[in-house]
This record gives structure tokens, C-alpha cells and sequence, in this order.
């Protein structure tokens, strides 16, 4: 058990100093934190958020594990090793719209009563 956590964290690791998209997808997730705490959001709603970004943060990871697998595998270009690397992308782009969706659904009214409360 314990070799299987140091291997994930090693990988967290590993991605957060060697993919870009992790770094953006920690300073999103930051900035909703950050919003969460000012707007003080329930336990269910900070649930439902954390699930999102947990999902977002997931699928980054497993597109990243297979383009580095499918380079390995072979540096030249062939369509299904294409194909598979934008299947995982697209994994991502729909994580990453979804939590966006689920973000605006749960911060955007309580932001917009915070913003006109405070002017």
C-alpha cells in the first residue's frame, strides 16, 4: 500500500514539473477555492466542487500518462496513436467544461448577491 501511494505521489510530482496544463488546472482550483471560502459554501456545495476538480485533475493525469506511453511505444506518427491521444484530450476538455458549468451553477448566484451586497 505504501509503495502504491509514493508511486502516486511521485506522479504528482513528476506532472506538476513536467505538464503545463496541471499548473493551470491548480491555479483554477485555487481560485475556486479561494472564492468558495470568501462566498462561505456548504458542505454539499463544496462537495459537489470538489468532486468536479477532482475529476478535472483525474482525467489531465490519465491524458497524460497515455501520450507519455504512446511516445514510448512509438515516435512515429500513426492515426490510432493520434486518434488515442485526442480521445484522452477530449477527456479533459469535457472534465474541464463540465466543472466549469458546475462552478458557474454554484458560485455565480452566490457571487452576484456577494458583488451587489457589497457595492
Amino acid at each position: 500500500m505504501w509503495n502504491a501511494l509514493g508511486a502516486a505521489v511521485r506522479g504528482m510530482i513528476v506532472a506538476w514539473h513536467t505538464e503545463r496544463h496541471i499548473k493551470v488546472h491548480t491555479a483554477a482550483a485555487t481560485a475556486v477555492i479561494g472564492l468558495g471560502l470568501i462566498l462561505e459554501l456548504s458542505g454539499v456545495e463544496w462537495a459537489i466542487l470538489t468532486l468536479a476538480m477532482g475529476m478535472v485533475f483525474a482525467a489531465e493525469y490519465a491524458n497524460s500518462a497515455l501520450e507519455r506511453l504512446a511516445d514510448r511505444v512509438s515516435t512515429e506518427r500513426h492515426p490510432l496513436i493520434r486518434d488515442a491521444k485526442d480521445f484522452a484530450a477530449a477527456s479533459v476538455l469535457v472534465a474541464a467544461l463540465a466543472a466549469a458549468v458546475v462552478g458557474l451553477l454554484i458560485l455565480g448566484p452566490k457571487l452576484w448577491i456577494y458583488v451587489l451586497d457589497n457595492q
